[in-house]
């Protein structure tokens, strides 16, 4: 039972080596350790601080970037909203600069046939004329007496008469 039961002497041994060990342990490696965990322990805090920020300032961008995507699709319907109106306004001129000259077109063509209408009756008008004096020149060379040989003669040179 010796082995159970813990000798004075060596209690007293290990209590002095334990107290030693634990001075050395205190001296050169529990104050480095602590020191190590509590530089370990700000850089987390650190990094923690850092990454808060910078969610802080992502949120921020974001909502920044909304504001700013808002903004842009505000002023493209704006300058979409213009282009249409301006489109509208180029179509609706030159609907009105086509039905302009269309107008002049048809009022010349009117005009043209107008004067040569105006011209073909003065033809016509002079060729009648000038029909009648020959029809009327042949009837006085020849005299006729007969009123039905007059007639035939003007059916035939009338027959004869083409219009040009």
């Amino acid at each position: 039972m010796g082995l159970v039961t813990p000798n004075p002497g060596t209690f007293i041994w290990m209590v002095i080596i334990f107290g030693i060990v634990l001075l050395i342990l205190k001296k050169y490696a529990w104050i480095p350790i602590l020191k190590t965990l509590k530089d370990r322990e700000e850089s987390i805090d650190k990094a923690l601080n850092s990454a808060a920020e910078a969610r802080k300032e992502v949120e921020g961008l974001k909502a920044n970037n909304e504001k700013i995507i808002a903004e842009a699709r505000k002023e493209k319907d704006i300058i979409l909203k213009e282009a249409k109106e301006i489109k509208n306004k180029i179509i609706a001129e030159a609907k009105e600069k086509t039905n302009l000259e269309t107008q002049k077109s048809i009022e010349l063509a009117r005009q043209q046939i107008e004067v040569e209408k105006n011209a073909a009756l003065d033809e016509i008008k002079k060729q009648i004329a000038e029909l009648s004096v020959s029809i009327a020149e042949k009837v006085i060379k020849k005299e006729l007496s007969n009123p039905s040989e007059q007639k035939e003669m003007v059916d035939n040179l009338i027959d004869d008469i083409k219009l040009n």
